[in-house]
This record gives C-alpha cells, structure tokens and sequence, in this order.
C-alpha cells in the first residue's frame, strides 16, 4: 500500500500528558517533511471544510532511553527522516528555546524522549527492530 513507514518512539517512562504531546509534536515534524502524504481537506454534509490529515498511517511504538538512542543512530545510517524531541524541551516555551537546547545536547548521548522516523519499510523496520507498540 505504502513504500514508506512512519513510525514514532515514546519514552516509556514519560507521564501520559507528556507521551501524547510529544507524538502531537512529531506528526507534525513528520507532515512538514513529507506534505505528500496529507490528503484532501475534509467536507461535511453542510459543505464545511477541514484540514488535512495524514493519509498515511504512523505507528507508535515505547522504548526506555536507550532503545531510542539506538534507533536514532540506526536511523542516521540508514539517512531516514528524523524528527527527534529531547527531554530539555520540556522546560522550554517556546521554538526558539527548543532548538537552543537541543543544540546544546552531547551527540553521543542525546537525551531522548520522542523520535519520530519516516522512510523505506525495510530500512524503518531494521532500525524498530526489538521495539514494542505503545500500550
């Protein structure tokens, strides 16, 4: 049906308001670097317009710190769509602040609470390979 994948990684050890507006803030990391896979807008019976949503599927999966960490280097070396949330922009308020302190964060050891991927199938799965669905 899709030659891609999209798939978003939560950490599991996240309250539940911060799971759900860290996957709100990736879909849209995804939608504005795929704008393909947005549909048409939606009409109602009375003629009423709505946006666009994504016609594509993303799957969401959990996984502790490191799970994400290595799937985001999987994912460098597969050169798929990164979209990545650290845990410093839970203090900010503000795109701005969030791109400073994500700036900040060590390479090596990035301290992630979301990433989101779009890519290949086969090349998505290999790098969520281990990891579970979100309960």
């Amino acid at each position: 049906m899709f030659d891609t994948k999209i798939t978003l990684i939560v950490r599991d050890d996240l309250e539940s308001w911060q799971r759900l507006n860290v996957v709100a803030f990736l879909a849209t990391g995804i939608a504005s670097s795929a704008p393909e896979i947005l549909g048409e807008p939606y009409v109602d019976a009375l003629g009423r317009h709505y946006p666009r949503i994504s016609g594509q599927p993303m799957l969401i999966f959990a996984g502790g710190l490191e799970a994400l960490q290595r799937s985001h280097r999987k994912a460098l070396e597969r050169e798929l769509v990164i979209v990545p949330y650290v845990q410093a922009m839970f203090a900010t308020g503000n795109d701005v602040d969030n791109r400073a302190v994500f700036q900040q964060e060590d390479v090596n050891a990035i301290n992630l609470v979301g990433l989101a991927l779009r890519g290949p199938k086969k090349a998505v799965d290999k790098v969520i390979k281990g990891l579970s669905l979100h309960p």
